[in-house]
């Protein structure tokens, strides 16, 4: 008889940190809980030496708070000689262990990692000693995956303004007792757009601090490829739901009172800001949506942060979070796909070192390559701007997003990078291309002071390369572009200028995009 046999093996992965699931009610000794560190997730892409870390770190103190509250786990470190590196390697050799009869798992927010699992529990009925296979909800999100594409079943386009205020008045958030948004308005963005002159000054960085160093040693001795800074002997990522509570709380305190006006501005002095970096936390599930929005809302309702700050954090985990995950899972398999302007260009050298001449793009790489984070604007309008207007292969930036960001899960980074930032997918995501020339960069940031390249010159050795880009983008995807309602004074500005000139900067604009690694 096996001495160590369970009747159950329940799969834990790697973004399914939450300690708060009903599985973990009672601890039951016919089960066990099966955590694998495997080179299967660590290669898919090369990931940012701190999300690999971060990740294993926070299994490993998982599976440490489960065994405290009796719970039986089987933990299969990078190095361990048993470790099959796969997923579906390590499932048979764990239940084969246990002669397990039974395989629970919480459903996963990958596609591909769904689709691995359906196929094993496929295979498993198929066996001549089967294992029963159930997935279970991972009791995260406010939505189910398809309900955003129940809710525009008969629409062309999707608008997430609308599947916002419906998630407003579904959990009745920022809603008065009539059922009305607080303050009369559903959205204060235009509120939200300020840049910051450098006051009221940034908050203390509050984020706890581990020495990761030891585990950083396996890694690497394991083979494990990475870039980025670790930063393993001062590391700032929370290891558990009790740090990322406290993070939550210093950032209500400290931060939040102006995210809101400050939440696009950028600056070269400060990379953090006003911003939560919670969304690690969030997408490993050490804390659900539910709560920090619920904090947020405490926050205003004791009139200890301002309406459009409270408003716009809130769009950001109740619309955007919730939004992406459907626009991701309505449109999977074959969305990385998509690109609708052919690009084909390789990323720059720089994207893996940020040294480049441009002040903004340097900033903004650098910054993501020793923090694994840059805010919301900085990928958007700095770093996807240029891949856009220069022609970047989509899913190469895809991949790219996907290794440097910790909180880079494919169903929140793939619709925002290939959608919204790179309009890939022709406008499943967004309403037209978020794209700017230097202007948008210097209203928001300080990035253009001191910069190599002029932000007023179209042409020339110094000219700012985003202004010859932009007009050369919109200029030779005039058949795909010009029908858009929201681009139409983009086009009445083009018609305005001389044939010459226009000739000029495309001239120009190609030159750039042949030397993009020297810019």
């Amino acid at each position: 008889m096996n001495r160590n046999f369970a009747q159950t093996i329940r799969l834990v992965l790697g973004d399914q940190l939450n300690p708060q699931h009903s599985w973990y009610r009672e601890a039951r000794s016919d089960v066990v809980y099966l955590m694998m560190e495997v080179r299967q997730e660590t290669d898919y892409v090369l990931h940012h030496a701190q999300k690999i870390l971060a990740i294993f770190a926070g299994m490993r103190e998982f599976a440490r708070q489960l065994q405290e509250a009796g719970h039986r786990v089987h933990y299969l470190k990078i190095n361990d000689p048993a470790n099959r590196q796969t997923l579906p390697g390590n499932l048979d050799f764990v239940i084969a262990l246990y002669g397990a009869r039974r395989l629970e798992y919480q459903a996963p927010d990958e596609w591909r990692l769904d689709q691995q699992l359906t196929e094993y529990a496929r295979q498993q009925e198929q066996a001549s000693q089967p294992v029963v296979c159930r997935a279970v909800d991972s009791e995260h999100f406010y939505t189910q995956r398809a309900e955003a594409a129940q809710l525009f079943p008969a629409r062309k386009k999707w608008l997430m303004e609308q599947f916002y205020r419906h998630m407003r008045t579904q959990h009745r958030i920022l809603l008065d007792k009539a059922g009305k948004p607080e303050g009369g308005q559903w959205n204060y963005d235009q509120e939200n757009r300020q840049s910051w002159p450098g006051v009221p000054v940034e908050p203390a960085d509050f984020r706890p601090r581990h020495d990761h160093s030891a585990l950083w040693a396996e890694i690497v001795a394991a083979g494990v490829g990475s870039f980025g800074e670790p930063n393993a002997a001062q590391f700032p990522w929370p290891l558990n739901r009790e740090e990322a509570l406290r993070q939550l709380h210093a950032f209500v305190q400290h931060a939040l009172p102006h995210f809101g006006e400050f939440q696009d501005a950028m600056s070269f002095k400060s990379w953090r800001l006003f911003h939560s970096l919670l969304s690690f936390a969030l997408n490993t599930k050490m804390l659900s949506p539910a709560e920090v929005v619920n904090c947020v809302e405490e926050e205003w309702r004791a009139g200890r942060v301002p309406l459009a700050a409270a408003e716009g954090y809130i769009r950001q985990i109740l619309g955007w979070r919730e939004y992406v995950r459907g626009v991701y899972w309505a449109n999977m398999p074959g969305y990385e796909k998509h690109n609708v302007f052919e690009h084909d260009l390789p990323l720059p050298i720089w994207f893996w070192t940020g040294k480049t001449k441009m002040r903004c793009v340097a900033s903004a790489i650098t910054q993501s390559l020793e923090q694994a984070h840059a805010h919301h604007i900085q990928r958007l309008m700095i770093i996807g701007n240029f891949a856009l207007l220069a022609g970047l292969h989509p899913e190469e930036v895809h991949r790219w997003y996907l290794g440097i960001y910790i909180d880079a899960f494919e169903w929140v980074e793939l619709p925002n990078t290939l959608g919204m930032s790179q309009f890939a997918d022709g406008g499943l995501m967004a309403t037209k291309p978020y794209v700017s020339s230097a202007a948008y960069i210097n209203r928001m940031s300080d990035y253009c002071k001191g910069c190599h390249y002029d932000k007023k010159q179209r042409e020339g050795e110094t000219a700012c390369p985003y202004n010859a880009l932009y007009w050369d983008f919109f200029d030779r995807n005039r058949e795909k572009l010009a029908g858009n309602h929201r681009l139409g004074m983009v086009y009445r500005q083009l018609e305005k200028m001389d044939a010459t000139a226009v000739a000029s900067l495309q001239t120009h604009a190609a030159h750039l995009r042949r030397h993009l690694d020297s810019l």
